[in-house]
């Protein structure tokens, strides 16, 4: 797997990382949401630097321009709720992009800390011989990114696969390079400690989805 680790060199997107991990701050869920997206262009933007790319002709009003353009199309697929907001910054840039949404949360059959990963609804067009982004802003154990990535895989095979994660702890990415294709893109934002264990990422931010969605039951 090519991990590619955004905030190692220092910009703009280490301050919308710190205002989304800062309890003074997460109160405002909407600020959450528009810190979020923010960190997606950003991620978008680094992200399309590794695509390949076609030349075309341009007409202006004054004339005609070479330049180039993305060769093949785009497909963002993020997962339910938590991913949203990441998304909407993803689909920002990627503007011609088509959409998928996954469905997948943490069930807890015997009421403990031991969970299983259910994947219940997909809406995503074909991504065959296509950039496949998949989208989720947190990488915690990793369990819900193969769980997604093996449902989506069932039936599709795309060019190029990427995942792009805001938070992500170790034990999520030895997971991913584990159980995922060699061939496969990982785009992390900012790198954390460890998980806990109630396998939450530490010191991570909290529930994403809870913080920019409110509280579930």
């Amino acid at each position: 797997m090519h991990i590619h680790y955004i905030s190692d060199t220092n910009s703009i997107l280490n301050h919308f990382l710190a205002q989304i991990r800062d309890v003074n701050v997460q109160g405002d869920s909407m600020r959450f949401r528009k810190n979020i997206e923010r960190i997606g262009e950003i991620m978008a933007y680094e992200l399309s630097k590794s695509l390949e790319y076609k030349p075309v002709n341009i007409t202006t009003p004054l004339g005609t321009k070479e330049t180039t353009a993305i060769k093949d199309g785009v497909v963002l697929c993020s997962i339910l709720r938590a991913g949203l907001a990441l998304h909407t910054g993803f689909m920002n840039f990627f503007d011609d992009a088509e959409n998928g949404f996954v469905s997948a949360y943490r069930h807890h059959p015997n009421n403990d800390e031991y969970f299983e990963i259910q994947v219940e609804y997909k809406a995503a067009p074909t991504f065959n011989a296509k950039t496949l982004i998949l989208i989720d802003p947190m990488l915690a154990t990793g369990q819900s990114l193969v769980a997604v990535f093996n449902k989506l895989m069932a039936t599709e095979t795309p060019k190029e696969i990427h995942i792009a994660v805001v938070i992500a702890a170790p034990e999520g990415v030895a997971y991913l390079q584990e159980n995922l294709p060699d061939n496969c893109h990982l785009w992390i934002a900012a790198l954390d400690e460890k998980l806990n264990e109630k396998q939450y990422i530490v010191p991570g931010l909290g529930d994403a989805g809870d913080l920019a969605y409110g509280s579930k039951l």
